[in-house]
């Protein structure tokens, strides 16, 4: 899931300067639409810096120097790769998706030869033209990220962009669908175990070690594909997702009680969109759910190639106001208080007069959820067990894609911060943590970068770090800047917690 740019997390995507094209050698076009197959392999090499050169390019700005303190000096030199590949929609249709494959290169021990794969997943994008293999972009901050965290420090790095996205040939985009996420991310893998051995950077192999990470919509994709893999009899050697939705019914739960998440106006659609797609079951009509004034056309709105604040400023969305400010009154006095716009001025930015969702629709949901309660919301019950029988077609969905529905069999790192207002870390990492509670001591890592290092803290450093940005941000801009930059503050701290947690295995 996405939130405001942080100062931090801005733009620190770097200017490439050397070889791009597909070089020389001869690809081949396929004519087979089998999952995982490249649609042109070699992929195209887009462009290639070497260490020397993707250090300077980042030392050029204050934020590529801030990268740069917290990823390290770039060992090896990067050869960035643009791949197509054929996938699935949700519905099994057949699909057309790409991503990017970042392969370490240079003379070091490290940067060629047998290497790890670090399969990463993005947070939410509205921008429907998002290719996080156009590393030139310099508002692809995400990609730069993961080039500089992982692929120069020797990890090869597949990135997809999603079904749905850039030149994907799906029209919409499965948002949160865990089956088709973790699908598309295994075919993105398979196009780039394919493209290897044939790419100009094909001294550098794969070692078999799978790392799987990512973060936001990202954190949730990457540990749906831990669960795939896994079900498939596939070896993971680790897996850190961070700060994803991954307790999806117990997060809908608290939204739609009140505790509004920053963005919510934003997810809602994505949400509705992808479940309404998968499984036709969400509504006959768009205004069974929103209210007319956005009704007309939202199935199609996101993602978008218009900017999220242009959608706003034409009214084709709220910003803020998933619920209406004349709350549902149903008699009952105890819930009519939890109904009520809340205290908290965070979820209280979540009402307004101009709102999404109608107050029908919100007390059928809220209603379903008092019948048939999740066990992490609003009271946390032993196991934090599932609902047993919901009835809402919405909370239906969301416990088919909650990830309460398998245990790690491999080490898995859960990293994210517990003031998040966009992606609730009680809510989702700590209702999964409760939901582990019962494995292997040390198989399960959890890692909330805000708080306080403790004595002999493997991740000291990263939540020192953090805490700095933190107060370097209040100064400057304030804490309403703090609240809604605090999602994507997280991101390059927990993605530095991520490779250090890798890098034991």
């Amino acid at each position: 899931m996405s939130g405001t740019k942080s100062p931090f997390y801005g733009a620190i995507a770097v200017v490439l300067l050397t070889a791009c094209g597909s070089d020389s050698m001869t690809s081949a076009v396929a004519t087979a639409t089998t999952r995982g197959t490249l649609v042109q392999n070699p992929p195209l090499r887009i462009a290639s810096l070497d260490a020397a050169t993707f250090a300077a390019q980042l030392n050029a700005t204050a934020s590529g120097q801030q990268l740069l303190a917290l990823t390290g000096a770039p060992t090896c030199g990067v050869d960035f790769y643009y791949e197509q590949y054929w996938t699935v929609g949700a519905k099994g249709e057949t699909a057309t998706a790409t991503g990017a494959l970042m392969v370490p290169t240079g003379s070091g021990a490290q940067c060629s030869a047998a290497r790890p794969i670090v399969l990463y997943a993005h947070g939410t994008q509205t921008d429907k033209t998002f290719n996080i293999a156009d590393i030139t972009n310099p508002n692809n901050s995400e990609g730069a990220l993961i080039a500089a965290m992982f692929a120069a420090q020797g990890y090869i790095v597949v990135a997809p962009n999603y079904a749905g996205y850039d030149t994907s040939s799906l029209p919409y985009h499965p948002f949160l669908n865990a089956d088709q996420q973790s699908k598309d991310m295994i075919d993105a893998l398979a196009a780039a175990r394919a493209a290897l051995p044939r790419s100009a950077s094909s001294a550098t192999t794969d070692s078999g070690k799978l790392f799987i990470t990512g973060y936001s919509e990202g954190g949730y994709v990457a540990m749906a594909t831990d669960k795939a893999l896994q079900t498939g009899g596939q070896t993971v050697t680790a897996a850190a997702p961070m700060s994803g939705p991954y307790a999806l019914e117990a997060f809908g739960d608290a939204v739609f009680y009140g505790s509004v998440n920053v963005g919510a106006t934003v997810f809602t659609p994505l949400i509705v969109t992808s479940y309404q797609q998968a499984y036709g079951n969400l509504y006959a009509s768009l205004t069974d759910i929103y209210e007319p004034t956005y009704a007309t056309g939202i199935d199609t709105l996101l993602p978008s190639v218009t900017p999220i604040d242009t959608l706003f400023a034409d009214n084709k969305l709220p910003q803020t106001a998933l619920f209406s400010s004349t709350t549902p009154v149903t008699g009952n006095a105890s819930l009519d208080a939890a109904l009520a716009v809340p205290a908290n001025p965070i979820f209280a930015a979540g009402f307004g007069a101009s709102n999404l969702v109608t107050n029908d629709y919100r007390l059928n949901y809220v209603l379903d959820a008092v019948a048939h309660p999740d066990g992490a919301v609003p009271v946390v019950l032993p196991g934090v067990p599932l609902a047993a029988a919901p009835a809402n077609p919405l909370r239906v969905d969301f416990k088919l894609n909650d990830m309460r529905t398998w245990a790690p069999q491999t080490p898995v790192l859960l990293c994210g911060g517990d003031q998040d207002p966009t992606v609730f870390f009680s809510v989702n990492t700590g209702t999964m943590q409760l939901f582990w509670h019962a494995l292997p001591a040390g198989l399960v890592t959890v890692l909330d970068v805000n708080a306080a290092p403790t004595a002999n803290d493997p991740f000291a450093a990263v939540k020192a770090g953090f805490a700095l940005t933190e107060a370097g941000i209040l100064a400057t801009e304030g804490q309403e800047a703090v609240v809604e930059s605090y999602h994507t503050t997280v991101a390059p701290f927990c993605t530095a917690a991520a490779r250090g947690f890798f890098s034991q295995f």
